[in-house]
């Protein structure tokens, strides 16, 4: 399981959905603050044979057959690139496609994933406690798939919940916004954050560091750590950029780099606007003379680049470039 499934701002908001009666779920919010952690904290309580009040017992039938991901009345919709990552069991006909080099695991929700869904649904529960249908990330649904998932929520089966985890609920269809309860997720204050870091094994001192790079977000700080990126990088990464080095992305994959670099336009544009930067210390910050509307063209062109970023022709040329086009928007004079 996730990391960030016992987090104590994930206990408190599990305790607070399971208070409340729905069929369905919206858990919204920006990545890193535990959308899918949350979706599985209800799914386990909604499933476990002796539930308490703050959710799942943990040690049951059920919840061991969740921990090891065999539940018979637990389907997971996610893309294939996400159920590999956080190891969930793909069905025998997508592996043997994915084994056979037939195809690549799929990076949205299939729509074949979604009619066996809708069958699961219609089937009569096994253990005794109903069903659950988790999707993450919810918007990784085309539009048929989201279609196919509407007329199940629309005429929902007695005994199936659903819990759709996002981390953009403004790309889902307003149908399937409208029929289910919405959440929006809590952002853990700091001092929550740091002491929960400093448990998972992050020095104080760059979890300070690591937490202000995430834009508060613990879950992206272990993220960030796992590739690469300690408190030294990433305080040495703005002027990296002003030099236009493209060795401080060389560990780094163009999705990664294309953040790292959204995140230092972001926080030049408020130094330019007199506010205070979100995710770097000020002292770090190269001098610039650009204007708002270079760091805002800059920041269009990172946006577009992110979208190619997964199928690069050749990533090491993308990083030379994003770090081309770093400095020459750092070092504007207008």
């Amino acid at each position: 399981m996730s990391q960030t499934l016992n987090a104590p701002w994930i206990a408190a908001q599990t305790e607070q959905l399971l208070a409340q009666r729905g069929h369905a779920w919206i858990l919204a919010g920006p990545s890193g603050l535990g959308q899918y952690d949350l979706a599985l904290a209800l799914a386990s309580a909604w499933l476990c044979e002796q539930p308490t009040a703050q959710g799942a017992c943990g040690v049951c039938g059920s919840c061991h057959a969740i921990a090891v991901r065999t539940h018979a009345d637990l389907c997971v919709l996610m893309p294939e690139t996400v159920m590999l990552d956080l190891g969930w069991p793909l069905s025998e006909k997508a592996q043997d496609e994915i084994d056979k080099k037939s195809r690549k695991p799929s990076k949205e929700i299939r729509v074949d994933a979604m009619r066996e869904a809708v069958e699961f649904s219609q089937r009569t529960n096994a253990r005794g406690r109903g069903k659950a249908v988790l999707v993450f990330p919810a918007e990784r649904m085309n539009n048929v798939t989201a279609n196919a998932l509407l007329k199940t929520l629309e005429e929902p089966p007695g005994d199936v919940k659903f819990v759709l985890a996002t981390e953009a609920a403004h790309q889902l269809l307003p149908t399937i916004r409208s029929r289910c309860l919405g959440h929006t997720m809590v952002w853990p204050q700091r001092a929550q954050a740091l002491s929960w870091l400093s448990g998972q094994g992050v020095p104080a001192p760059d979890a300070d560091v690591l937490l202000h790079a995430a834009g508060g977000r613990p879950a992206d700080v272990l993220r960030q750590a796992a590739s690469g990126q300690s408190p030294t990088w990433w305080s040495g990464f703005p002027k990296a950029m002003a030099r236009g080095d493209a060795s401080a992305l060389s560990d780094l994959t163009p999705s990664q780099a294309i953040e790292a670099l959204q995140k230092l336009c972001h926080d030049l544009s408020l130094r330019q606007s007199g506010s205070a930067p979100r995710f770097f210390n000020s002292e770090v910050l190269p001098p610039s003379k650009a204007s708002l509307s270079t760091l805002t063209g800059w920041f269009k062109r990172l946006s577009m680049a992110a979208r190619t970023s997964e199928h690069p022709f050749n990533a090491g040329l993308m990083l030379e470039a994003l770090a081309s086009e770093a400095r020459l928007a750092i070092l504007s004079s207008h």
